[in-house]
């Protein structure tokens, strides 16, 4: 009788050691988690990922360290966040450009459905900004001067807001400008006030102080609500530039789709402290960066939106990148 009880017991004492290795495993994080943001250090991206990361490292108890993987409008990055470990220790922080860049290039390494969203931080105003050695002080003025001379305008990632709506621009007043496309808005920063570039569409976030202080000037923004400290700013929707020209983009977080469900709950719940946080939202107000966070199932929705919308305006515009 007790032979026929054997085989369990011995099956039991072989699985022993093995569960013990399971229990003792430290709960996760036990390790810093990587938050790759797809733009190069110094842009308004990397400053709002920076100014996520500190909160819900503390709230998860492990660091979250900022990796920059700059190159092809940022899909390089985000094909590299796809493409890692779905255990929770890669992230993504990254705008519009997320599904901007590859309906312009016409080329997906990755898709929306091959992450899970952890939710929307926000948006900013976009303004068009020219150099202050330009003898403009308006739009108005700014389409009269360019006018014939195939100016050169910055670009912080082909295929992103600040390409297409120049070009519309462009487009819709005949001006022929000629896109120069970096890789971020902090080396197309020091080109416009280098004067290498003539104008381009700015973040308050990276260069407002540049914008502030006079080096650069604002002429008009994207968005309906103009820029929250610079409220003579007009919109160009105010100016009677399409409607089109009054839609934002969106910056959220991200990981990768197979992220087990315990691991995703705990990183949205981080983040969704981390945006109640008044410290947090005194320093997006400070740079002009409008919260507006949503959880996992509305954010999906609202990329969805988004992505249609940009599909549309790219078809209508014709826009392509060479290359």
């Amino acid at each position: 009788m007790h032979r026929r009880h054997l085989p369990g017991l011995a099956a039991a004492l072989l699985a022993a050691p093995a569960l013990a290795r399971a229990q003792s495993q430290p709960s996760w994080p036990n390790r810093p988690i990587r938050m790759v943001v797809p733009l190069p250090p110094g842009g308004a991206t990397d400053i709002w990922a920076r100014l996520v990361a500190e909160p819900m490292g503390a709230i998860l108890g492990q660091p979250l360290v900022i990796e920059n993987r700059a190159g092809a409008g940022g899909m390089i990055g985000t094909e590299a966040v796809k493409n890692a470990a779905p255990d929770g220790y890669t992230i993504l922080f990254h705008i519009a450009s997320f599904v901007q860049t590859p309906v312009v290039l016409r080329r997906w390494p990755y898709r929306p459905e091959d992450f899970a969203p952890i939710g929307k931080f926000g948006t900013t105003p976009l303004p068009f900004c020219v150099r202050a050695d330009l003898p403009v002080t308006t739009l108005r003025e700014f389409v009269a001067y360019a006018r014939g001379k195939q100016l050169p305008y910055g670009t912080y990632a082909p295929g992103s807001s600040g390409h297409a709506f120049a070009q519309a621009l462009s487009d819709l007043e005949g001006l022929d400008m000629v896109p120069v496309h970096y890789r971020g808005e902090a080396p197309m920063l020091q080109d416009v006030l280098g004067g290498r570039v003539a104008c381009a569409f700015h973040s308050m976030t990276a260069s407002g102080e540049q914008i502030r202080s006079g080096r650069i000037r604002p002429l008009a923004t994207l968005g309906r609500a103009g820029i929250p400290s610079m409220p003579a700013v007009p919109s160009f929707v105010s100016l009677g530039y399409p409607d089109y020209f009054g839609n934002a983009g969106f910056i959220g977080l991200w990981a990768p789709l197979k992220v087990p469900e315990p691991v995703l709950a705990a990183l949205v719940d981080a983040f969704r402290q981390t945006m109640q946080r008044p410290e947090v939202l005194r320093r997006m107000a400070e740079t002009d960066t409008i919260a507006q966070y949503l959880g996992p199932e509305e954010f999906r929705a609202d990329i969805a939106a988004y992505q249609a919308f940009w599909q549309g305006l790219v078809d209508r515009l014709g826009l392509t990148v060479e290359g």
